[in-house]
């Protein structure tokens, strides 16, 4: 209850912009393996990917898990999830209301633990930022094209620290590839991409001086 209340809506210019690009759902169905999409109503396959808050269910455990049939009724279950949480989105709000969703839902006589391990807010970098349109010219310089914008990014809880804190945005350049598979034990990244990743960084230096001097 209430986890949508916060969430920072999609601005019709991203929408926009997310429209515009060559997407191909069932391009992107055979990547990933499904056989259909799903999600929140009213919301494009990229919005709910890129802007919109997600429940993943990252493992489950419970009863006889071995080879064959074995009639026991097991004694314990757990499961372990995790929320993609978006700009404005409180993660302790969220965590204390869905313990209390949680014991609401447990029968009489059924003993529940939720451990939270760890939660941080989301961040949304300006667009009109001059900072992002130096990283805008670095990247078309590096890649040889100009990029489109994305809400996706990366659970890095100082970059939160360093907007409460200091006020201040952090830019975030990633060079990876959708098919990188980043995280797994088969992550990989292009050598190409390295080099131009190199040459982006260094022109962006430059175009970061030339927002300094603009001060």
């Amino acid at each position: 209850p209430g986890f949508y209340d916060d969430v920072v809506a999609l601005t019709d210019r991203e929408r926009k912009q997310f429209a515009a690009l060559p997407f191909d759902e069932q391009d992107f169905q055979n990547q990933i393996g499904v056989k259909g999409l799903t999600g929140e109503v009213d919301f494009t396959t990229l919005e709910r990917r890129w802007a919109r808050p997600t429940f993943d269910i990252n493992g489950i455990w419970s009863g006889y898990q071995g080879e064959g049939a074995k009639t026991v009724l097991p004694a314990k279950a757990g499961a372990k999830f995790s929320f993609r949480l978006v700009p404005n989105q409180d993660p302790h709000k969220i965590s204390e209301s869905l313990k209390q969703f949680l014991h609401t839902l447990c029968p009489p006589g059924i003993t529940m633990e939720l451990i939270d391990m760890h939660g941080a807010t989301g961040v949304l970098v300006p667009l009109d930022s001059p900072y992002m349109a130096a990283a805008s010219r670095a990247i078309e310089v590096g890649f040889g094209k100009s990029p489109v914008y994305i809400r996706e990014g990366g659970s890095i809880p100082i970059v939160t620290k360093f907007k409460t804190a200091l006020g201040v945005d952090t830019l975030l350049l990633g060079w990876g590839l959708n098919d990188d598979n980043a995280h797994s034990p088969n992550e990989k990244f292009n050598l190409a991409d390295f080099q131009r990743g190199i040459q982006a960084s260094a022109q962006l230096w430059h175009e970061l001086a030339g927002c300094a001097a603009q001060v």
